[in-house]
């Protein structure tokens, strides 16, 4: 990209992603790395994004058709340039998008992957069963089970849970303020294990304020040592699935819809601003009513003569 111009005017979309809209480091990333691969497919064919016409991003959709690009990551791709146009279209004067009414191929809708009862219980109990009787650092075992009873009791982001603060935590009213995507604010009752949890984990810690958990260095912890001790759990369990925090997220919300929670609580709860991505819940818990009824009811399997 050798225009000067051409710079200026995305990062000008970035700031504005970036100040106007609260755009995540990770939405930068990725709108960031669209732009340019539409303009690395282009080459020397590319001159501005004022002259780009339909017809060129139809070959670059094409392309990465071609090359079995998934589906999630072409639509990722197409969002980030729809954007870009929508804010040269408001901002900076363009007459139209291109890809305005250009045929993305639709979404995969893959149904998430959830724990039953019985092994989110197992999972809930490991920490304190796999801890040594002299432990190096005596909380950690709490921290954990703090962590995953949270995890499952409030359906939280792990990006959402390693930010929390003691302050955060109401015992009171026993809630839990949440600062979700886009800086929007939520408040989630927390269930009476979880908040145990958190207050053995805090009295062991000796934690009055900041960080509400901690690293055995006692600095906040990282998306990647949550990550690995849910691993360290998983190898001991009998769960026969890689799980992951987004995994409890989804477990939570199904069980909840699956004890009779209406959608609207659940994507309250959730922090989802739009209730269609609540609504792959519903077909989890359908699946999972055909289930239980083709097991268990005498005529399920009948077949009419």
């Amino acid at each position: 990209m050798s225009d000067p111009a051409i710079h200026t005017l995305e990062e000008d979309f970035f700031r504005y992603l970036a100040t106007e809209r609260t755009a995540s480091a990770l939405t930068l990333r990725n709108y960031r790395a669209a732009l340019q691969g539409f303009r690395d497919h282009q080459g020397a064919a590319f001159v501005n994004w004022h002259d780009a016409s339909t017809d060129d991003f139809r070959g670059w959709l094409f392309s990465m058709m071609k090359t079995n690009a998934a589906r999630a990551t072409i639509r990722l791709r197409f969002a980030a340039i729809r954007s870009f146009y929508k804010y040269l279209v408001h901002r900076r004067g363009y007459a139209k998008s291109p890809v305005a009414d250009l045929q993305l191929p639709k979404a995969e809708r893959k149904l998430p992957v959830v724990l039953n009862l019985t092994q989110m219980e197992e999972l809930l109990s490991l920490p304190q069963k796999l801890q040594g009787e002299k432990p190096k650092i005596p909380w950690l075992a709490a921290r954990d089970t703090a962590i995953l009873e949270l995890f499952y009791s409030c359906g939280l982001r792990i990006s959402e849970l390693r930010m929390l603060d003691v302050k955060d935590i109401d015992f009171l009213s026993e809630s839990l303020r949440v600062m979700g995507k886009g800086s929007k604010e939520r408040m989630i009752p927390i269930g009476g294990p979880a908040l145990a949890a958190l207050q053995r984990y805090r009295q062991a810690a000796a934690i009055t304020q900041g960080a509400l958990f901690l690293s055995s260095r006692r600095t906040r912890i990282t998306q990647q040592a949550i990550d690995l001790l849910l691993k360290k759990y998983l190898q001991q369990s009998s769960i026969p699935f890689a799980i992951s925090p987004h995994k409890l997220r989804h477990s939570f919300a199904t069980h909840l819809l699956d004890a009779g929670a209406d959608l609207r609580s659940v994507q309250s709860l959730l922090g989802h601003a739009s209730l269609s991505t609540t609504q792959i819940y519903t077909h989890v818990t359908r699946e999972r009513l055909r289930h239980a009824y083709d097991a268990a009811h005498p005529r399920a399997k009948d077949t009419p003569s």
